[in-house]
């Protein structure tokens, strides 16, 4: 199994767009005078909507046409499942193993950074470590992003701008920290961007794996966008949704999520 070289760019590129997207959250989080928490979890819920509809019709049902095909309808259908499902425990691991006080889910607001002044220095050590928690977490998204272009480079945008959305708070909770333990804001942007550089690392590294150790062949492709599909599915509902909750109201959320879903489904069905 091949791909054209301008689908690989386009995969980069779209997983470069949407981990440098922290650095949007960071500057919002600067320059903003107030957070918009209804628009916020709108987008979020619309975000988990695309992620949770394109990972359940179409890059779940990818995998297992890959997967049957090299090992029959049974044996394939299994493995897809197990694939699906051991996505969601690799990226579950990951999660669990980012300390609470610098787990990226908690909500940070543009008004934290007037409640507080900066404070002493020995912070620095938090902030940074707060901006490596989310680096790390962010680098099997970055792989999903690059997966997802790979499988339709037509669902490539809608699904970059999912986890660009996704990443805004991020970088809004990233910089804030950062920025109470330096009183720097200039040091809190590029921490908070360079964190989001996580995600094309990640793709760049799966893409070498892929190619140069496993070979792209049909069992591959499709357990990788087995484990893509549970990644996205448990970011979705891990963190996507309650981050939504967090910031606005429970049916601004579901709205969104299910705007989200309309948008996917359209969008698919264009170019059937």
């Amino acid at each position: 199994m091949e791909f054209e070289t301008n689908t690989i760019l386009i995969a980069f590129g779209m997983t470069l767009f949407a981990g440098l997207a922290t650095g949007i959250g960071s500057a919002i989080a600067f320059f903003a005078k107030r957070t918009n928490t209804k628009f916020l979890a709108l987008s979020l819920g619309f975000s988990a909507g695309v992620m949770i509809y394109v990972s359940l019709v179409e890059i779940f049902q990818k995998a297992k046409e890959a997967l049957i095909t090299d090992h029959g309808n049974i044996a394939g259908t299994w493995y897809t499942v197990l694939s699906f499902f051991g996505g969601i425990l690799l990226i579950a691991i990951i999660d669990k193993l980012i300390p609470s006080f610098e787990n990226p889910h908690e909500i940070r607001k543009i008004e934290d950074l007037k409640e507080s002044k900066p404070v002493d220095k020995k912070l620095m050590r938090m902030g940074i470590f707060s901006a490596l928690a989310i680096a790390i977490h962010n680098f099997p998204e970055g792989l999903a992003t690059f997966a997802a272009a790979l499988a339709d480079p037509t669902i490539a945008i809608p699904i970059a701008v999912a986890i660009a959305i996704h990443n805004i708070p991020e970088g809004i909770a990233v910089s804030v920290p950062i920025y109470y333990a330096t009183g720097n804001k200039k040091k809190a942007f590029f921490l908070s961007f360079l964190s989001g550089l996580a995600e094309p690392v990640g793709a760049l590294i799966g893409f070498i794996l892929i190619y140069t150790v496993l070979g792209l062949n049909n069992t591959v492709f499709g357990v990788l966008f087995g484990g893509v599909a549970g990644i996205m599915v448990f970011i979705s509902l891990d963190e996507l949704l309650p981050t939504a909750e967090e910031y606005g109201e429970h049916h601004i959320a579901i709205y969104g999520l299910i705007g989200g879903m309309a948008v996917m489904a359209v969008s698919l069905l264009l170019f059937l």
